[in-house]
């Protein structure tokens, strides 16, 4: 089964660019700001998710109008599927009205375990798709994602919400979506400056894209054997 990866909501016009022919996750709070995106450039991404960008309405504090977010989602009727708008401070109560406009589903390890079949209920009306969460800072431990996934039927596609650690890890899950790839670029450039910004972000954009193809890093001492060099 292959792992899809999006890239989160690029910020600026070269990062558009570098998304050029892959998929991509489009968080309507960003999208709403910065209107090149779905303009000039989504129709030149290879796939795209759609997000409420219930992550940023957590850091601020500026709740998401759900009205306009749905409109926002139907109107891409090419898009893999859109979310719906989750409350990731952990009232679930809000979460699951918010529901009832549309969205497919997701399920954080804040949220109380038994909904979870009701959620596989609801996600089986919205394409068949579940999203998975972990409230910030998230922690590496797989224990609470295996548990959660072992309960979950095998025809359902599992997004895990910024969950590429665990997805490396964890074969049912079917996407996730990469939050730190054009920050990572940043911290690359710095590293190594004779590359430029763009190169960087090419990178990175390969390091997401082929994570599910390959073996866990060896150790540095291996490396020089791996490659033939020992």
């Amino acid at each position: 089964m292959t792992l899809r990866v999006y890239l989160a909501s690029p910020d600026n016009q070269m990062q558009a660019n570098a998304c050029k022919g892959y998929p991509v996750l489009l968080s309507f709070a960003l999208a709403s700001k910065k209107p090149f995106l779905e303009r000039a450039y989504m129709a030149s991404f290879d796939r795209v998710l759609l997000d409420s960008g219930a992550f940023s309405e957590f850091n601020s504090g500026v709740r998401v109008d759900l009205t306009e977010y749905v409109e926002w989602a139907q109107s891409i009727p090419w898009a893999d599927n859109w979310a719906g708008l989750d409350d990731i401070s952990g009232n679930y109560r809000r979460g699951l009205k918010n529901l009832d406009a549309g969205g497919f589903p997701t399920l954080h390890d804040s949220d109380p375990e038994e909904i979870l079949p009701d959620l596989i209920d609801i996600a089986r009306e919205r394409g068949n798709w579940l999203g998975l969460g972990k409230m910030p800072p998230r922690s590496t431990d797989d224990g609470w994602v295996r548990r959660t996934l072992d309960r979950i039927p095998d025809d359902i596609h599992v997004h895990g919400w910024a969950l590429g650690t665990h997805a490396r890890r964890c074969s049912r899950i079917n996407s996730y979506d990469s939050t730190h790839w054009w920050r990572a670029a940043f911290t690359t450039r710095k590293n190594f400056p004779f590359l430029t910004y763009a190169e960087c972000l090419e990178i990175h954009i390969k390091e997401q894209q082929r994570a599910g193809r390959i073996p866990e890093c060896p150790q540095q001492g291996a490396q020089e054997e791996m490659f033939g060099l020992g």
